[in-house]
């Protein structure tokens, strides 16, 4: 029986900029991703027939496929050969509806499992290829590491690993509307974009300060009176706590902040804890190989 079982790792983003809506309905973005420690836990496994997708605590479509299941389809139709029956289990960590990308972190170890299991000749990019159509992050997710991502995100150019560092996450108890953002974005006055260039220099100095002092993210710019209120606290607490800097990840609402000092990125997150239950300490992740 083939079986494979991997670590689904999520993203944030060290800097998110939006830079117009495309003909095609989606928007141009130029960010610089991580991958980090958080993460779920994937197991593929063939069965006789069908496909099922086995996940606790959590609330699966009803009459349409899973984003799983369409990018299992999508593997196998791109090698030009039937599906075979599949089950797909999911340990979930990380939060949904977070900014941190969860979703498309699992499709992203669906796809290398599936690779793994059939395929291993089968290059990375067929694989962020076929992720991009079920979301524009699993391309990302399926390459990991640190990265520019251009495009809809499927344009990644590899960039110096994130220093060490401790990241503190914390996910309020509320959700933000992705495709509402988007359409708050548009025609916005975003004012000073996020700096990926100057980011890209500052990880490759290897300085943690410097990559700490170019984080931003253009979504906090158009959040509501109350939404930003939130986000703000949090990124308070954490720079009270000693982090060198915070931001929001993706369209939020999790915050992050990067520390040198994991004791003090500790004290961190048992502050927040008593606030946020969904807070969670990691580690950046470097790029997968080419046969993860």
């Amino acid at each position: 029986m083939k079986t494979l079982t991997l670590e689904a790792p999520a993203k944030i983003n060290l800097t998110l900029d939006i830079l117009g809506r495309r003909p095609d309905g989606y928007h141009d973005m130029r960010m610089v991703m991580q991958s980090v420690s958080l993460g779920d836990t994937v197991t593929v496994t063939e069965t006789a027939e069908g496909f099922s997708l086995l996940a606790e605590d959590i609330a699966l479509p009803a009459g349409r496929p899973t984003l799983e299941q369409r990018a299992a389809e999508s593997f196998f139709r791109y090698l030009g050969r039937p599906m075979p029956g599949l089950e797909v289990r999911l340990v979930k960590r990380v939060p949904a509806y977070a900014g941190l990308g969860g979703g498309s972190a699992d499709v992203a170890a669906v796809l290398r499992c599936l690779r793994a299991l059939y395929a291993p000749e089968l290059p990375r990019s067929a694989l962020e290829e076929i992720g991009l159509a079920v979301g524009s992050d699993v391309p990302f997710c399926v390459h990991g590491g640190t990265c520019l991502a251009e495009g809809r995100g499927e344009v990644l150019t590899d960039l110096p690993p994130l220093p060490a560092c401790a990241i503190v996450l914390c996910k309020p108890d509320f959700g933000l509307p992705t495709p509402e953002l988007f359409a708050r974005v548009d025609g916005a006055d975003l004012g000073k974009r996020p700096d990926a260039s100057a980011m890209a220099e500052a990880l490759a100095r290897g300085e943690l300060a410097a990559v700490a002092g170019c984080l931003g993210n253009v979504f906090e710019r158009v959040l509501t009176g109350e939404e930003g209120a939130d986000i703000r606290a949090i990124q308070a607490a954490l720079l009270d706590c000693g982090a060198l800097g915070a931001a929001m990840s993706g369209s939020g609402p999790t915050v992050f902040g990067l520390f040198n000092d994991p004791v003090k990125a500790d004290r961190a997150a048992e502050v927040l804890r008593q606030m946020y239950r969904q807070t969670y300490l990691a580690a950046p992740v470097k790029k997968f190989g080419e046969l993860e």
